[in-house]
């Protein structure tokens, strides 16, 4: 809402200061050296809610907010000893106990023991500032809290995984005649290997976020990738999915290898679980290098995406696109994806079609 102020009627001894100081949205005032306002403009009245006679008849500190008065004191002091007063911030109750952020710029005039000074209403302007370090309170509690989870359920997980590991260690494969089951058991013994080795990376790197940055390295595209493929071996045989891998353009990267290896996981188990119904994914992983910076490609021909309507929102958190058929999408890998490059300086760009596939393409921000 804006309020309008009426605009009396100039008169010729009052035109044009006195227009000029009535009109004023800015709180116009002169006060004496003896701390009390000797001449204030409407916009005072008005945001203070007394009268021009109730302002002049008290001593100004007694308008002041109760936790302010020591330091509008001790300004004041310096205002009387010939320091002008630039910006300074305090506190007025209003007369109906409001309390409203006052912003000052004063200039004594010490001939006339007098102080000129123009203050805004920055109350706004504070509220806005409270608001949004109470936000980044919650976010840093938010965030302690969800480290502290990340630690606990990462942690615990290697329990079980060590547990699983030991019953592996008991069976004894000479003894199981059938091939294909013992084959089905070493893949298994692999894959939870490769989980206690993960979650152990993991809680590593949560020890000591910051050393992320440092641990950069000449990471092998296809060493990485590898290392993936292993741990969901029998989900892409059971998809039929056909891997197209090239990388002789580029063979490497400067990067942080657990974050390489999440990528290619998350890429790759979304072009298999968003495969279009009776469509073997076939998905293509391959490097190349553009403008002197190394790329990596991640194209498939599953369901894709329809950009326009998405918008910005793909790589946000717990964003499901396709969830409606597919129980196991939590909306997180993509989030994690967009947060691994951009982190260490990278980008990460898409091209998709509905019903015709996606290829994400990132660019490192180191060149190999």
């Amino acid at each position: 809402m804006i309020d309008y102020l009426e605009i009396p009627k100039p008169h010729k001894q009052n035109y044009p200061y006195e227009l000029f100081f009535d009109l004023s949205p800015d709180l116009l005032c002169i006060a004496g050296f003896d701390g009390y306002f000797k001449k204030v403009n409407r916009a005072v009245s008005d945001l203070l809610g007394y009268t021009t006679e109730e302002l002049y008849a008290r001593p100004i500190n007694e308008f002041v907010f109760h936790s302010d008065k020591e330091i509008t004191t001790s300004a004041r002091s310096s205002l009387t000893n010939s320091l002008p007063l630039l910006h300074f911030e305090n506190r007025y109750t209003t007369k109906s106990g409001e309390i409203v952020w006052l912003s000052w710029t004063s200039l004594p005039i010490d001939t006339d023991k007098l102080i000129f000074a123009i203050a805004k209403n920055i109350t706004y302007k504070k509220q806005l500032e409270e608001e949004r370090n109470q936000m980044l309170s919650q976010l840093t509690t938010l965030n302690n809290d969800l480290k502290q989870l990340t630690y606990t359920t990462s942690h615990d997980l290697r329990s079980p995984v060590n547990n699983l590991l030991s019953i592996f260690n008991l069976i004894d494969l000479s003894r199981i005649e059938d091939e294909e089951t013992v084959s089905l058991l070493d893949i298994l013994k692999t894959c939870s290997k490769g989980i206690k080795e993960t979650l152990n990376n993991f809680i590593d790197r949560i020890s000591d976020s910051e050393a992320i940055r440092s641990n950069l390295e000449v990471v092998d595209f296809e060493e990485c990738l590898s290392n993936v493929l292993i741990s969901i071996n029998s989900w892409l045989q059971a998809s039929n999915a056909v891997l197209n891998v090239d990388f002789s353009k580029a063979p490497s990267a400067r990067f942080n290898k657990a974050y390489m290896e999440s990528i290619f996981l998350n890429l790759v188990t979304n072009a298999i679980k968003y495969a279009r119904p009776g469509v073997p994914p076939i998905i293509s992983i391959y490097s190349k290098v553009e403008d002197g910076k190394n790329q990596l490609v991640i194209k498939d021909n599953g369901r894709g995406f329809d950009l326009e309507k998405i918008g910005n929102r793909l790589f946000g958190f717990h964003q499901q696109f396709h969830n409606q058929t597919n129980s196991d999408s939590k909306g997180i890998g993509l989030y994690l994806v967009h947060n691994h490059v951009t982190r260490l300086g990278g980008k990460i760009t898409v091209q998709s079609v509905v019903d015709q596939g996606s290829a994400f393409t990132i660019t490192f921000g180191n060149a190999q």
